[in-house]
């Protein structure tokens, strides 16, 4: 099969738990509807496509790992939406304007401790499955020239290097084969063991253990839509 490799290289990444009330945690690893999110903005889809963004995160298979592991931080953020400033329409990177709603979330000091990964690089090995378009060499070209600016997780984890080259396209009988393959990153430190997750389908050794992800995204109604279960564990890659 084609497998796309990615490598997300940034200050900060946030790949989104379940969050209560105003703590914004994140997970270790990306989820299926994080996934789709940023697949779909370098493809160009809307919101209001709920169709597309829904098949594209059915399609979705993936394996990642850490080639040079994160920090986490909290960032404890307030927001005075009472503020006179607040009340004018603010504007988008699509060109248009866009207002908050009126009723209780449209004053007031909210608070907010949003979790990230600082610092970290992590390696992504994903193909989509089904005939259908796009195809995974297609998602590859977008990803080189997206339709609207890419972010990991949140609008202000902006990536620091291209996530994919030209030759990010490879061969192999499943994703964690893939990454298995591709070396690892020159900021690694001389190990051969890195942390990752990947496919149930591809084999659960001894030293991993299956975990639910609660990253599914119910996209025409915006709500949860259930978990899947992927593998955690350590794998070995090849150096530089």
């Amino acid at each position: 099969m084609d497998v796309l490799i990615l490598r997300f290289d940034a200050p900060l990444m946030a790949f989104g738990g379940v969050a209560v009330d105003q703590i914004n945690v994140t997970d270790r690893f990306p989820s299926p509807s994080m996934l789709a999110g940023l697949f779909g903005n370098a493809l160009g889809y809307e919101h209001k496509e709920f169709d597309k963004l829904q098949r594209l995160q059915e399609r979705i298979e993936f394996s990642a790992r850490w080639d040079v592991e994160p920090e986490r931080i909290v960032d404890y953020h307030t927001v005075n939406l009472a503020q006179e400033k607040m009340v004018y329409d603010g504007w988008t990177t699509r060109g248009k304007p866009e207002h908050r709603a009126g009723g209780s979330a449209s004053e007031g000091t909210h608070i907010r401790l949003r979790h990230y990964l600082a610092n970290g690089v992590m390696t992504v090995a994903v193909t989509l499955t089904g005939d259908d378009a796009p195809s995974t060499a297609q998602l590859g070209a977008a990803i080189q020239q997206p339709a609207r600016p890419l972010f990991i997780g949140r609008k202000t984890c902006l990536p620091s290097t291209p996530m994919a080259g030209f030759d990010s396209l490879v061969k192999a009988d499943n994703t964690l084969a893939a990454l298995k393959s591709v070396s690892r990153h020159p900021r690694n430190k001389p190990k051969n063991k890195m942390s990752a997750c990947w496919p149930v389908s591809a084999g659960v050794p001894g030293n991993a253990e299956v975990r639910p992800v609660y990253g599914l995204r119910d996209w025409s109604n915006q709500i949860h839509a259930g978990r899947t279960e992927r593998v955690e564990g350590l794998i070995e890659v090849e150096a530089p």
